[in-house]
C-alpha cells in the first residue's frame, strides 16, 4: 500500500469523528491564511517608515504605521485563539478516537476463526493492537495540530509570493522543488527497509511473549541465558536494519538546512539587485526574507510529518491488514436467533478441506437426538476435531449441510449457535480472574447460590471452599494458580451454569491421574444429564456407554455403533479396545450382536 492510500485509510479510521475533523481543516485553512498577514503587514511597515512604497501592494497605502500594527495585533490575536481551539480539539478527537478503534480493533480479532489464531501469535496481535492505536494517534494529533496547517500553508504562501513578486518567488520555488526531490528520493529509498524494521519489531515481540509464556520451561531447562542471548541478537538485528533509514533522514535534514540558508542570501542577493533597479521595495525583501523563514519552519515540519508517516507505515499497515482480515464465517443478512435448540443434531453428506486437496471430513452423515450421547473414535488427523468444528461453525462445510432441529446452521446467527453449545476442552481454559468470574463466563448473571451449586454438581466445590477467599480466589494466568483436575472441574461447572442443549467433551479428562479422572468423569456424567452430547475420545474407557460410536479414518466415518455392536464386529474398533485392554481377545465370540438403534447412525 502506497504512503497516500495510507494515510487516506488513516484519515477514514476517524469515522464518526469526521465531522470534527473537516471542522479543524477549515480551522487550519484560516490559520494559515492569517499567518502570512504577520510578513506581509512586516513589509508594509518598513515600507511605509522609509517611505517607498511599492506597486501594486497587497495592503492600501498608509502614510502612518499604527493601522498596519493594529491590523498585525488583530491577525496575531486570532492566530493564538484559533491555534489553541485546534490544538483542544484535535487532542480530544485523537484521544476519543484511539479508544474507540483500539476496542473495535479488540472486537474484531475476536471473532476471527481459530484458524487465524493458530497461525498468529498472540503477542503480535497485542503489539500491532497497542503500537497501531498509538501510532493512529500521533498521525491523527500530528495532522490537525501542525501538519496540515503547514501543507495549507504552502499552498498559500507560493501563489501569494507569486503575486507580490515573481521574480524573488522563483527563489521561493527552487526550494520546494529540492525539498520535494530529495523527499521522494529517501521516501522510496527507505520506505521497504522500515518494513524490515517492523518486521523485527514483531519478531521481538513475539519472541519475548513466547518465553514469558513458557517460563516454567525457560526455568526448569535452564535456558534463561540462552533466551535472553536470543532476544539481544532479535534487537541487534532491529537496529541494524533501523541505522540506515536513521541515516539516510539525518541528511535529508541537513540537506534542507542547507538549502534554506541558500536560499535566504539568494533572496538578499537578487533583492539588493532589483532593489536598485527600481524593481523592488526594501519592504518586498523584508517581506520575502520573512516569507523564507515561514517557508523553513513549515518545510521542517512537512519533513518531521513525512518522517514520522513513514516511520509508523508499517505499524499502520500491520493494523489494517489486521482489520481487513475478514472471518471466513460470519452471519448472513437473514440469519436468525433461534432461541434455546432442543438439540436435534443432523450432518447430511458433509465434506470439507482446509487445502482444497486432502479431505478433512468426507461424506459425513449421521443423525443425534435430544440427549443422545455421539463418541467420535480415531486416529489423531482423522477428521474428529473437524467435525465438531463444523458444528459450532469455526468453518462452513464445502458440501453438504450441519442441521440443528431441522434448521440449517448458516441460517443461525453465531451468537444464537454458540449459546446452545456449550464446550469443556482438553486443555481448562480460564482467566486470571477469580473462580467466580471465570465461572460466570457461563452465565453472566448467575447468583452465587448458581455459581455453588454448580461448582458442587462439577465436584469443584471442595477445593473452593478450602481456600480463604472462596469464590473470589485468582485462578492466576491460564489457570496456573489451580491443579490440573481443578481447572477441569471448573470449566465443568462453567458448562453447568451455561446450561446448553448440546455438549461437546473435547478429551477432556486425558490429562488427568485416575483419582482424579474419576472425580471429573463425576462431574461428566452430572453436565451430560439430558443434552446432546459429542464426545471427542482415545480412551474407550470414557464413552463405554455412548449411544453410538463414529470410527473415523482418513475423514470418514468408517464404523458406526454401540460400544458392544463394535466390539462384536472385530473391526478397527476391537483393535483399538483390545490394544487398551478393555476387551479380551475372544471378546467377540462372548459378546452379543444387539439390534441395530434405529434412531441413530450412518
Amino acid at each position: 500500500m502506497s504512503l497516500f492510500r495510507l494515510y487516506a485509510r488513516v484519515i477514514a479510521l476517524l469515522g464518526k469523528e469526521r465531522r470534527l475533523g473537516w471542522t479543524l481543516a477549515i480551522a487550519n485553512l484560516l490559520l494559515a491564511t492569517a499567518q502570512f498577514a504577520e510578513p506581509v503587514l512586516f513589509g508594509r511597515i518598513v515600507d511605509v517608515m522609509s517611505g517607498n512604497l511599492a506597486t501594486g501592494a497587497l495592503v492600501p497605502e498608509a502614510r502612518s504605521p499604527w493601522p498596519l500594527l493594529a491590523a498585525w495585533v488583530g491577525f496575531g490575536l486570532f492566530t493564538i485563539f484559533c491555534s489553541a481551539a485546534v490544538a483542544l480539539h484535535a487532542d480530544r478527537l485523537a484521544h476519543r478516537q484511539r479508544q474507540t478503534v483500539l476496542t473495535g480493533y479488540f472486537e474484531h480479532i475476536l471473532q476471527l476463526p481459530l484458524t487465524y489464531h493458530t497461525g498468529t501469535h498472540s503477542g503480535r496481535l497485542i503489539k500491532v493492537m497497542l503500537q497501531g492505536t498509538d501510532a493512529l494517534w500521533r498521525v491523527w494529533l500530528g495532522f490537525f495540530r501542525e501538519h496540515f496547517a503547514a501543507l495549507l500553508s504552502l499552498l498559500v504562501l507560493l501563489p501569494l509570493s507569486l503575486f507580490i513578486n515573481w521574480r524573488l518567488a522563483l527563489l521561493l520555488f527552487a526550494l520546494c522543488g529540492v525539498f520535494t526531490v530529495l523527499t521522494t528520493l529517501v521516501v522510496r529509498k527507505t520506505y521497504g527497509m522500515q518494513n524490515e524494521v517492523e518486521a523485527q519489531y514483531s519478531d521481538l515481540s513475539a519472541r519475548a511473549s513466547d518465553a514469558l509464556g513458557n517460563v516454567a520451561l525457560v526455568q526448569s531447562y535452564v535456558r534463561i541465558d540462552a533466551e535472553v542471548q536470543g532476544l539481544r541478537f532479535v534487537a541487534d538485528k532491529l537496529l541494524a536494519a533501523q541505522m540506515p533509514v536513521l541515516s539516510w533522514w539525518a541528511l535529508v535534514t541537513v540537506i534542507t538546512r542547507a538549502s534554506t540558508t541558500i536560499t535566504v542570501l539568494a533572496i538578499f542577493a537578487l533583492g539588493i539587485v532589483l532593489n536598485q533597479q527600481g524593481l523592488t521595495s526594501v519592504g518586498e525583501i523584508v517581506m520575502f526574507v520573512s516569507f523564507a523563514t515561514l517557508l523553513i519552519q513549515r518545510l521542517e515540519q512537512v519533513v518531521s510529518f513525512v518522517n514520522s508517516l513513514l516511520m509508523e507505515a508499517p505499524r499502520l499497515q500491520e493494523f489494517i491488514n489486521v482489520l481487513d482480515a475478514v472471518p471466513a464465517v460470519h452471519d448472513r443478512p437473514d440469519a436468525i436467533d433461534p432461541g434455546r435448540l432442543s438439540g436435534l443434531v443432523e450432518f447430511r453428506d458433509v465434506s470439507f478441506s482446509y487445502d482444497g486437496k486432502r479431505p478433512a471430513v468426507e461424506d459425513l452423515s449421521f443423525t443425534a437426538l435430544p440427549g443422545q450421547t455421539i463418541a467420535l473414535v480415531g486416529a489423531t488427523g482423522a477428521g474428529k476435531s473437524t467435525a465438531i468444528a463444523l458444528l459450532h461453525r469455526a468453518f462452513d462445510p464445502q458440501s453438504g449441510v450441519v442441521k440443528i432441529d431441522g434448521m440449517d446452521i448458516r441460517g443461525l446467527t453465531l451468537s444464537g449457535l454458540r449459546r446452545n453449545i456449550g464446550v469443556v476442552f482438553q486443555e481448562a481454559l480460564l482467566f486470571d480472574r477469580s473462580i467466580a468470574d471465570n465461572l460466570r463466563v457461563g452465565k453472566p448473571d448467575a447468583s452465587d447460590a448458581e455459581l455453588r451449586l454448580a461448582a458442587e454438581r462439577a465436584q469443584a466445590l471442595d477445593f473452593i471452599e478450602r481456600s480463604d477467599l472462596g469464590f473470589d480466589t485468582s485462578a492466576g494466568e491460564r489457570g496456573r494458580m489451580l491443579s490440573g483436575g481443578e481447572r477441569q472441574r471448573l470449566s465443568i461447572a462453567r458448562a453447568l451454569l451455561k446450561d446448553p442443549p448440546i455438549l461437546i467433551l473435547d478429551e477432556a479428562t486425558s490429562a488427568l491421574d485416575a483419582v482424579t479422572e474419576a472425580k471429573v468423569n463425576l462431574a461428566l456424567d452430572e453436565v451430560m444429564k439430558g443434552r446432546t452430547t459429542f464426545v471427542i475420545a482415545h480412551r474407550l474407557s470414557t464413552i463405554r456407554h455412548a449411544t453410538c460410536i463414529l470410527v473415523f479414518e482418513h475423514g470418514k466415518v468408517i464404523e458406526s455403533g454401540t460400544f458392544d455392536e463394535l466390539v462384536a464386529q472385530g473391526g478397527h474398533f476391537a483393535e483399538l479396545a483390545r490394544a487398551q485392554f478393555m476387551v479380551q481377545e475372544d471378546a467377540r465370540a462372548t459378546v452379543a450382536t444387539p439390534a441395530h438403534d434405529t434412531t441413530v447412525g450412518l
